[in-house]
């Protein structure tokens, strides 16, 4: 520790607001005592209040070499680099100091920031949740963790913003940084919440005023959408960033393609640009429009540069996903024998009126349209899209039982746990009426036939099922933000053989366990929608149906649609997306040859 006498007049001048006074002293004492760190320090910090960073880097490495198990010097020096532009240097000197200080979770979280910012979201991810076991109460170590954690496209995002009223108030940087997580993370009504709030005592906060028109139009308030766009150009001053307007025109796009006015969406966007080298939203969008003015060329050409800037972020969130022998899907090759089927005891479980309705089918099949139509039926509530039984199925893998090899492990006891855990869950996301039974739609549920069997034997299915290249080319139009489904539609091709696997696992668990199964055809359900929806109440042994037709109405009430269709569900029934692969029959002509075992099998010709 420096002497007192050195030191004093140092933090007098710096508090007095005079910089260059206590760089005098600094020198001074330096000249008496070379290399102290306490003064090397305030020198320092001098100079930063001169704006002299450069001067201050250059006190700062000293720093580290006087003291180099000193993890403050360490990441003071790392911020120091940071601010100076040299990330990596930055980031090298951010792991020393946590290197010097094991299990510090402050420094952890400095380095998780900074492998973040240098687009590195897997090591951030690592380093990320380290700090959160060491600190869960910290809420900057939550949000950055989060942060990271949607970078990954890992749901554990949402459980660590789950107690976020808790944290309140907060700091105008924080609340803004968890407005936008809860929108990422899909809390839409919350993130609202706060992002109102926000532009009421801040109006010229344009990020949130952006955030917050994009919001509306997510949850089908157009009209708010739109007035709040045209409010910030006219508010907006003429120095401001351009890249509001250029937010704002790419916003414009998205409301066209709603009003129809595609040729209007595919001119905005066109002019507007990507905003950055990874917007791939940008181009699923412009593929999108191009798509409705029958452009499939451009359309694809679009999707192809959009797939190839998911497929390189996924490479730095989720490599694995990428390997050549990773599955095709998550579970998808997983099968349960007979034998092992035959070992699972008899155990207890509720009957169909106690359990949940799953509506299963590969994604764009159909599947939020059928869960609008049940969930508007009053003896029958939906959920959304809810990665329920991941969520169970990892709580086992924590205890070391593996799914679905080790069902026939599972005690009486166990899958009632199990049963209370998934209703715990569901009445965590909707407020529970207990006189109507739970529709679980989740698309890829198929492939975790063998668990919710085990778990909920006498369920009822409903199996929505759609033309495969109608499948195909919705799903590789969709900016999806699972992981998985990223990985899967990189290609035609890719997503044609992950289309087979996952419909030959359902095949082969369906014919292995015989559960309580409808299959709802698409076309079927367009054609004759009437029809359609009294055999699934008659299935469902609902009584009447005639409040299903009411499914757009309900869709609006709710106003937040979890999945990509919500621009879709609050319209009426168009068969226009029946035969639309059609258009595209050029590029599904390598596809078809894979496709046949199922075009052949659910007989479309």
């Amino acid at each position: 520790m420096a002497d007192n006498s050195l030191i004093d007049p140092i933090v007098a001048a710096l508090q007095a607001g005079n910089p260059q006074l206590a760089e005098q002293h600094c020198r001074a004492a330096l000249g008496r005592a070379p290399d102290e760190p306490d003064v090397l320090v305030l020198l320092a910090l001098g100079l930063q209040q001169q704006d002299r960073y450069q001067d201050a880097l250059a006190v700062f490495a000293r720093l580290v070499e006087v003291c180099p198990e000193d993890s403050l010097h360490w990441s003071n020096y790392a911020s120091a680099l940071a601010r100076a532009g040299n990330l990596e240097a930055a980031e090298q000197a951010a792991e020393t100091a946590a290197r010097c200080a094991l299990n510090d979770p402050e420094r952890l979280d400095e380095l998780g920031v900074m492998q973040l910012g240098n687009g590195k979201p897997a090591a951030a991810q690592a380093t990320l949740m380290r700090a959160f076991d060491l600190d869960p109460d910290s809420v900057s170590i939550r949000l950055h963790a989060a942060r990271a954690c949607i970078a990954c496209h890992d749901h554990r995002a949402e459980i660590l913003l789950q107690p976020w009223r808790s944290w309140l108030p907060l700091a105008d940087q924080q609340m803004a940084e968890l407005a936008q997580l809860l929108v990422q993370v899909s809390e839409l009504d919350d993130g609202m919440e706060l992002l109102e709030d926000r532009v009421r005592r801040a109006p010229d906060d344009w990020s949130a005023q952006l955030l917050l028109a994009k919001v509306y139009e997510r949850v089908n308030r157009l009209d708010e959408a739109r007035a709040r766009l045209q409010w910030i150009l006219a508010a907006i001053p003429a120095d401001a960033d351009p890249g509001i307007r250029r937010e704002v025109e790419s916003q414009q796009a998205q409301l066209a393609m709603r009003r129809r006015d595609y040729a209007a969406a595919r001119a905005l966007l066109e002019h507007v640009g990507p905003g950055h080298a990874d917007h791939d939203t940008h181009y699923f969008s412009l593929a999108k429009a191009c798509d409705r003015l029958g452009d499939t060329d451009a359309a694809m050409q679009a999707l192809e540069t959009a797939h190839a800037i998911q497929v390189r972020l996924l490479g730095l969130s989720n490599p694995h996903l990428l390997e050549a022998d990773a599955p095709l899907l998550p579970h998808v090759d997983d099968r349960v024998s007979e034998a092992d089927y035959q070992a699972w005891p008899q155990l207890k479980a509720p009957d169909a009126s106690q359990s949940p309705v799953f509506v299963v089918g590969f994604p764009r099949s159909g599947t939020t349209l059928l869960e609008q139509m049940l969930d508007a039926h009053p003896r029958l509530q939906s959920m959304d899209e809810r990665p329920f039984m991941n969520q169970l199925a990892n709580r086992l893998g924590d205890i070391g039982i593996e799914i679905p090899g080790d069902l026939r492990v599972l005690t009486q006891r166990d899958c009632d746990e199990l049963r209370k855990g998934y209703v715990i869950l569901a009445c965590g996301k909707v407020p529970r009426r207990w006189d109507a039974r739970l529709v679980d739609k989740n698309p890829l549920n198929m492939s975790w036939l063998p668990m919710i069997h085990r778990i909920f034997p006498h369920a009822k299915f409903v199996f929505v099922l759609r033309h495969p290249c109608d499948v195909l080319l919705s799903c590789y139009l969709q900016d999806f933000q699972a992981a998985p489904l990223v990985s899967a539609c990189r290609s035609l091709e890719h997503l044609a053989h992950a289309y087979v696997a996952a419909m030959e696992g359902w095949l082969y668990h369906a014919n292995l366990f015989q559960p309580d199964v409808f299959v709802s055809r698409y076309e079927d359900l367009v054609a004759d929608t009437p029809a359609q929806t009294r055999r699934i109440a008659d299935f469902l042994e609902l009584g009447e149906a005639e409040t299903m037709l009411r499914f757009a109405e309900r869709a609006r009430e709710k106003g937040y649609i979890r999945t990509p269709s919500y621009s879709q569900v609050v319209e009426p029934i168009s068969a226009r997306g029946v035969g639309h692969w059609r258009q595209y029959a050029a590029y599904f002509e390598p596809v078809l040859p894979i496709l046949q075992p199922m075009l052949t099998h659910w007989g479309y010709a």
